[in-house]
């Protein structure tokens, strides 16, 4: 496959009519859907969305490469597109954008695409081929330029591949000064190879050599190895997620995030070989294990506000697929008791599976929380920790302390034994760390945190128990309204985990019928908005609102994002008014959903009262609909404002 095969005629701008970054992201979105690439609209523009939130796709010099890898992508594709004059698209230089590469892969993609899309993200960093691109056109010069870019590429591969068939090692001429690099983005499709690509030249132009090791889609690729690493005068590590730092201990470091290493080459390089770059000490694994190339052992072992989210996100996510698997199955088991009665081999067979995974689900929690912080030698007194806290009923938050007192004593314990003799280093992460990990955090949860934590849990949920329904109808009413904040970010992770916390301590769903009720407001408010308002809405935005329908009557939040992105003071606002009236009529209505997902499908076949819960939703959706629609400008005054 080349690169030809992805940057098609059909599927290029050249006259675009959007003037702001999310107009022409929908533009370029919808391109794709138009040419049959990809089949779900909002699906894939939510991704593109949540790639943007990362970090924005604006590289500077005029380009942006907006990229997601999605399940709804059905032949791996680039939009390319060009504005005259450019759009401000939140560029990294501040600057307007002015060509467009959207890149679409295949949830399943294989290498040879992820290939291509690195080949692509290289291109970009040539000069000569975006001048040429901004000079074009028609399409089919477009496609004259790629021609030629890809045959250019043809020739180094094959040149690079004839090198490969004879394994001479590198010398390093000790005259210039050897650099080595490490490059990474969150998707690993752009950035990483573009990072990569601008260090090189920048490397040569200087005089200097380097070497470049990718963590990106296609794997690692030019693994730095002990002797690059000794050898090295410089280290810069370009990354924007967690990759092995542990074979840098002791050595200067220059850790920047990896547009740093598109845009700041040149400061970077000269920084590594200063002298001035801070020495890296290794909090979370030896140096001895830290070679090798997968980075899932890896933990943060650092402590700030951002690490923590990071570390409790990594548990709640782990965490996420026992609560809902189970919540439904152990779901499914009270309906069958409805029919077959509490003693038929059904309903125990049944309800035995779901009570299986839900038995997991604060080990699993507490688990990798500590994994996050410590690396894979936390996962024992993680995991561990995890079941203490279920033994002493000290729930949700005892599993939670668990973890990140997990996750630090293993970081203290690899610390203290740094000084173990070279022969004693194979056993450390098989019997020392394990052994003295779990005798640490299993003294301390047993006898301080359990005890505390199953007081402080059992306080609370008395205390829930007890509010009136006043103070039950205002907490419901927080927690939906948390739901439609962010729609998937912090707000609405936090709300989800209090309610999974409770639902999983005492078996009530009322808080869950809070969260869920508030979580399908956002799309389904959309939805209505659209088709009672319909000047108010463009005829692309009328057919991705009546998506929402589905998107929310499944709790499927994610849903309103593109719309939310594109108008987050009304679409935000008016959601988080109507999912906090939903949240506060569940509590009113006294219902409860004894599962964690479904939507409309759980709350008819398993919530004590449906109706109630279906007219809180509808009241919600209603309402902020209503907000949404008066508010909103129509579209062709939208057009002129």
């Amino acid at each position: 496959m080349k690169i030809t095969d992805v940057v098609r005629e059909e599927l290029m701008i050249l006259d675009v009519k959007a003037n702001t970054k999310a107009e022409i992201l929908d533009e370029m979105a919808q391109k794709l859907v138009d040419a049959g690439a990809v089949n779900n609209f909002d699906s894939f523009r939510a991704d593109i969305q949540k790639r943007e939130d990362t970090m924005s796709t604006g590289l500077g010099n005029g380009i942006a490469m907006p990229h997601a890898k999605n399940e709804s992508v059905t032949k791996t594709s680039v939009v390319f597109a060009k504005k005259e004059g450019g759009l401000d698209f939140e560029s990294l230089d501040g600057q307007p954008a002015e060509l467009f590469f959207m890149i679409a892969a295949e949830g399943g993609s294989a290498d040879t695409h992820l290939k291509v899309l690195a080949e692509l993200s290289k291109l970009l960093m040539n000069e000569d081929f975006i001048s040429a691109l901004k000079g074009a056109e028609t399409t089919s010069a477009v496609t004259g330029i790629i021609k030629l870019a890809q045959a250019q590429i043809d020739a180094e591969n094959r040149a690079e591949e004839a090198a490969s068939q004879s394994p001479v090692v590198t010398e390093v001429d000790e005259k210039k000064p050897y650099i080595v690099a490490v490059t990474a983005c969150p998707t690993g499709i752009a950035h990483t190879y573009m990072a990569e690509d601008a260090l090189k030249k920048k490397a040569a132009e200087l005089g200097y050599q380097i070497k470049v090791e990718t963590r990106g889609s296609e794997g690692v690729k030019h693994a730095l190895t002990a002797e690059d690493i000794e050898k090295a005068d410089g280290i810069i590590v370009a990354v924007s997620k967690n990759v092995p730092m542990g074979r840098f201990n002791g050595k200067k470091v220059v850790e920047r995030p990896v547009a740093d290493g598109i845009n700041k080459t040149e400061e970077l390089i000269n920084l590594s070989l200063s002298g001035d770059a801070p020495v890296y000490h290794a909090k979370h694994q030896d140096d001895d294990e830290n070679t090798a190339s997968d980075d899932q052992g890896a933990g943060s072992g650092k402590f700030n506000f951002k690490s923590l989210y990071n570390d409790l996100m990594n548990g709640i996510s782990a965490m996420l697929p026992f609560v809902i698997a189970g919540g439904i199955i152990l779901a499914i088991s009270f309906l069958v008791e409805r029919f077959s009665g509490s003693e038929s081999s059904l309903f125990l067979g049944v309800n035995a599976i779901g009570s299986a995974a839900f038995a997991f689900l604060i080990p699993v929690f507490a688990g990798n929380i500590a994994r996050s912080i410590g690396g894979q030698p936390a996962l024992v007194a993680g995991f561990s920790a995890g079941a203490l806290a279920n033994s002493a009923g000290a729930g949700f938050l005892g599993g939670l302390v668990g973890g990140f007192l997990a996750g630090y004593v293993t970081l203290l314990v690899i610390e203290s034994l740094k000084g173990l003799p070279k022969s004693l280093a194979g056993t450390r992460s098989i019997l020392f760390y394990p052994v003295f990990t779990l005798f640490i955090t299993g003294i301390i949860m047993y006898f301080i945190v359990g005890p505390i934590f199953a007081g402080i849990n059992t306080a609370m949920i008395n205390f829930l128990e007890g509010l009136g329904t006043g103070n039950l109808v205002l907490l419901g009413a927080i927690l939906g309204g948390m739901m439609a904040i962010d729609m998937g970010g912090p707000f609405n992770k936090a709300a989800y985990a209090f309610s999974i916390g409770i639902f999983t301590d005492t078996g009530d769903g009322k808080f869950m019928a809070a969260v869920m009720a508030g979580g399908m407001v956002p799309p389904l408010a959309i939805a209505l908005a659209s088709v009672i308002f319909k000047n108010k809405f463009t005829d692309k935005e009328k057919q991705s609102g009546l998506t929402n329908f589905i998107m929310g009557l499944t709790f499927i939040t994610e849903g309103a994002i593109p719309f939310a992105a594109a108008d987050p003071l009304r679409v935000i606002t008016s959601s988080i008014i109507g999912s906090a009236v939903a949240g506060g009529l569940t509590q009113y209505f006294a219902t409860n959903v004894p599962a964690p997902h479904g939507g409309v499908i759980t709350m008819v076949a398993l919530g004590n009262h449906p109706l109630l819960l279906i007219l809180s939703v509808a009241i919600g959706s209603i309402i902020a609909a209503i907000i949404l629609g008066l508010w909103k400008k129509p579209v062709v005054e939208e057009a002129k404002a």
